[in-house]
């Protein structure tokens, strides 16, 4: 198991516990950069940067949907595949309390309360994907199957065209 010295996070602690190569990748962090910015910093293609967007459901329980970072995600869609009659974003304050992470440093990995993880179907698709290492400026390269393997996200098709 390889990985670069990074940050120990929640996420970081999940990953070696379950003994999942990783690599570690900071960059100056920018309030509302998104992933434009950690893919310019990267030097990878933003299609390969997944974002980790909490959200919540007609009855307010929180979801994780991981998303291609320069994709939005369709909430009508995604409710409708998921059987919900809305989803839409949580407030950044309870999104934070659902995972124990800042928002814009929101992992799927070692959240501090078990939510359902959807994840759109193209990502599993990629060999290499760079997603929140639990930190704001931090993310880890990973295996998608190795995410898929690990978290058992529920596959969907929600790209918003």
């Amino acid at each position: 198991m390889k990985t670069n010295t990074g940050p120990e996070t929640p996420a970081t602690k999940f990953l070696r516990k379950h003994q999942v190569a990783y690599s570690s990748h900071l960059y100056a962090y920018e309030e509302h950069g998104g992933t434009k910015v950690s893919a310019r910093a990267l030097d990878v293609d933003e299609h390969q940067v997944v974002k980790t967007l909490v959200m919540e459901d007609e009855s307010e329980k929180p979801l994780i949907v991981l998303m291609h970072g320069d994709c939005k995600v369709s909430t009508k869609e995604l409710a409708r595949q998921i059987g919900c009659k809305k989803v839409e974003p949580c407030k950044p304050e309870v999104a934070n309390r659902h995972t124990g992470f800042l928002v814009g440093g929101t992992s799927p990995f070692g959240t501090k309360k078990a939510m359902p993880i959807y994840i759109e179907r193209t990502i599993l698709d990629l060999p290499l994907i760079y997603i929140n290492g639990g930190r704001r400026g931090y993310l880890v390269g990973i295996d998608p199957q190795d995410l898929q393997r690990l978290l058992s996200p529920i596959v969907v098709q929600a790209v918003l065209k």
